[in-house]
């Protein structure tokens, strides 16, 4: 019985800390102003950013599972 709950919290508590990272990632690399104040380069900055952190967010994941093993 111990042994389930604690892989239920394990589980639960790496669900948390995934979140929390994707969160953080996101807020780091937000738009800062609305996209309608924004320059067109400052528009394609905003894009760049977020394909990048898309690309962080995938490397975290597969970083994660490979940690699991």
């Amino acid at each position: 019985m111990n042994r389930i709950v604690g892989m239920i919290g394990r589980r639960l508590m790496r669900q948390m800390i995934n979140k929390g990272v994707d969160a953080g990632i996101d807020k780091t690399l937000g738009a800062k102003k609305d996209k309608r104040d924004m320059s067109r380069s400052e528009r394609e900055q905003l894009q760049a950013s977020k394909t990048n952190s898309k690309r962080a967010k995938k490397g975290l994941r597969v970083l994660r599972k490979i940690g699991r093993f």
